[in-house]
């Protein structure tokens, strides 16, 4: 099993959704975050007044998926997060050593 950790931008949430769901993909975490990267934030007016905004507005989507339906994922996910601009965010993936589902105690990939 691998956790796919996906940080993308927000207005790209539900086409990454769609193509996860697609996949087979049964279960996803959101957490919305704040971060940058290469971007390094930017300035903005307000009122008159100039402010940085260092922090971005993204999306961290997590979920964890059978070894063979890691490649399926990533490119899922690439696909629908693609915008070709800066900022379209980044894929990590972890192994995960076990998995319990609480209601039943199923463990392993029948937890999933």
């Amino acid at each position: 099993m691998k956790m796919v950790m996906a940080i993308i931008k927000p207005f790209k949430l539900d086409d990454v959704r769609e193509a996860l769901s697609e996949i087979g993909v049964q279960g996803i975490t959101v957490t919305e975050v704040k971060g940058f990267g290469r971007q390094k934030g930017h300035t903005e007016l307000y009122r008159g007044a100039e402010y940085v905004v260092d922090f971005l507005p993204k999306v961290k989507i997590e979920a964890v998926v059978k070894d063979d339906l890691v490649d399926q994922v990533i490119e899922g996910i690439s696909k629908a997060a693609n915008s070709g601009k800066i900022g379209d965010g980044k894929i990590f993936v972890a192994a995960i050593e076990q998995a319990v589902r609480i209601r039943t105690g199923e463990s392993g990939e029948e937890a999933l």
